[in-house]
């Protein structure tokens, strides 16, 4: 009898133990089920918790939270940057600042800790390392082309400038950047800057698609003639008909 309930007790607790876990998975797309997850058992359920704590005026939850959350599962680095957030409101900044390079480093797609990387590289003078972030910030479609055109001055209007050379290096170094750089540069750089950084990658050997050039060089034409027709020029080589 006492084998059978104990027995009954144990089918009892896991099935209880396996409904947390999957209410905890659904949490990560229903985050208001996050807090009726026991503390233990959260694992979708954590960066939802440590989230709101981070959007609440408690920044001592917050920082308890945060920190939870990256013992647990601290690869991700939108997780470090929940830490960095709630480091910041906690009044920690040094540790904030170090924390926020570390999430960076990690996810070079995680937006938060690109922008504030290149922030601080440009404080810090290190330009290439803040073309490097905004080419971090370009490539993800969902950056705002506001974000870009406020960032993209201080790294890339200095002609021939360290910040102009990276992007260079970086365009110069994979096809899959040509056709993004052409159709997005022209919205989020200043038209100077962007004729710079076109004629310095063709001098280097990019090879822009003709079509898609034309179409951008339409585009530029309208707001600086000037800019458009020096990287025509320096396109007449790969695409002759530009000089129709």
């Amino acid at each position: 009898m006492i084998g059978r309930l104990t027995w009954l007790a144990s089918l009892l607790a896991f099935a209880v133990l396996t409904a947390f876990l999957q209410i905890d998975r659904q949490a990560d797309m229903t985050p208001s089920l996050a807090p009726t997850i026991p503390q233990p058992l959260r694992n979708y359920a954590q960066p939802r918790i440590a989230a709101a704590a981070a959007e609440s005026t408690d920044t001592a939850k917050a920082l308890e939270e945060a920190k939870r959350l990256v013992r647990r599962r601290p690869v991700p680095a939108e997780h470090l940057t929940l830490l960095a957030v709630a480091q910041t409101k906690a009044g920690q900044a040094e540790q904030a600042g170090m924390t926020i390079q570390i999430a960076a480093q990690r996810g070079w797609r995680e937006p938060i800790a690109q922008e504030a990387v290149l922030r601080l590289a440009l404080a810090a003078g290190d330009e290439p390392e803040a073309a490097r972030r905004f080419a971090a910030l370009f490539l993800r479609r969902a950056t705002p082309n506001g974000l870009l055109q406020e960032l993209a001055p201080a790294v890339l209007d200095q002609t021939n400038g360290p910040g102009q050379r990276t992007l260079v290096d970086i365009i110069n170094g994979t096809d899959r950047w040509h056709n993004t750089f052409l159709r997005r540069g022209i919205q989020v750089m200043t038209p100077a800057a962007f004729a710079d950084i076109a004629t310095a990658s063709m001098a280097r050997g990019t090879q822009f698609d003709c079509a898609i050039l034309s179409q951008t060089l339409k585009a530029l034409r309208q707001t600086d003639a000037a800019s458009a027709d020096r990287v025509a020029d320096a396109a007449l080589e790969d695409c002759p008909q530009l000089g129709a």
